[in-house]
């Protein structure tokens, strides 16, 4: 617990589950909150991490660690060993955050007061794995924190409280998920006391408006130029930093890191890069895809400009269309 601040007399007993980055600033809030006594974090296994694959925690078993918090990492949940764990806990109250894993009845069973869970997205819409980048994908002009009182369902259980705010549709993924994660603090600080005496409703999410996310993969990056470059572009910024976006070129896999949308021209034919001004890019279904950053593999990202001076054979260069 922090110095300052610690919990009442009268504390509820209470465990958190997250593993994300998404999650560290939700567990900062848990350590100040009065309302709360954190009797354990539960997060995901250390991960094999660099050329020696040494174990590395994910970012919030590192801060658990930091903080001195009694921390449990079992490798599924569901196990016996795993609801042995948090049973010993004695939690009457959870929230969880980017945990990564389905948690089973058998575990919700174990805190009488309920598990709430911190979902970056207006539920019911893009419930699932990957909301962020979802809401890019689609060109929300809405972004949103939902707090739910966890069901056995996929983000489906009653709201709590939500926020919303305004998209300029500049956000990638990064930079959208650390503004997420600083108004789900936020939204659980707020929150926090009102539910756990009984003063916030739980209202039913419905059937109305529901989309459903997935883990993203490897492949989801490649950029489709069959494709118009609007939606290239918010492909581009909803996959930093993973899985990234490419397109592979005779000269080898060609990275995107930023890019922006521009006019086409009379005689543009969808999958192509072209010169643009100094720099380069993709002809697309509809208008260009003008590369701001970019990488050919096995070589250092840069801008556009410098990449078509290091690899001039890159104009001209077909990409596949899907």
């Amino acid at each position: 617990m922090t110095a300052d601040r610690g919990p009442s007399r009268d504390a509820v007993r209470a465990v958190f589950l997250g593993s994300g980055a998404f999650a560290v600033p939700v567990l900062s809030a848990l350590v100040e909150a009065p309302e709360i006594e954190l009797v354990g974090v539960v997060s995901a296994p250390d991960r094999p991490s660099g050329r020696r694959a040494e174990p590395t925690p994910v970012p919030v078993a590192r801060r658990a660690r930091e903080l001195g918090l009694p921390l449990l990492q079992p490798a599924r949940l569901r196990a016996p060993e795993g609801v042995a764990e948090v049973a010993a806990l004695r939690a009457d109250f959870g929230v969880l955050a980017d945990y990564g894993q389905i948690v089973p009845r058998t575990v919700l069973e174990l805190v009488p007061r309920g598990i709430l869970n911190v979902h970056p997205s207006a539920l019911p819409r893009h419930r699932g794995a990957s909301p962020i980048a979802a809401t890019i994908l689609a060109g929300d002009s809405i972004a949103a924190v939902s707090l739910i009182r966890m069901d056995e369902g996929l983000d489906t259980g009653p709201i709590v409280a939500q926020e919303r705010w305004s998209l300029d549709g500049t956000e990638t993924a990064e930079t959208l998920e650390a503004e997420a994660a600083r108004r789900g603090a936020e939204l659980v600080r707020r929150s926090l006391g009102p539910w756990l005496a009984g003063m916030l409703p739980a209202m039913e999410q419905g059937d109305a408006g529901v989309t459903l996310t997935r883990p993203l993969r490897r492949e989801d990056g490649r950029l489709d130029p069959g494709r118009p470059a609007r939606d290239l572009e918010r492909q581009v910024r909803a996959y930093v930093p993973w899985p990234g976006t490419y397109v592979e070129t005779g000269l080898g896999r060609l990275i995107v890191q930023e890019a922006e949308v521009a006019d086409g021209v009379p005689g543009d034919t969808a999958g192509t890069l072209v010169a643009d001004a100094d720099g380069l890019a993709l002809t697309t279904a509809v208008g260009r895809l003008r590369l701001k950053r970019a990488q050919l593999a096995g070589r250092r990202a840069t801008d556009a400009a410098s990449l078509r001076r290091g690899a001039p054979t890159l104009v001209g260069q077909t990409v596949a269309l899907r």
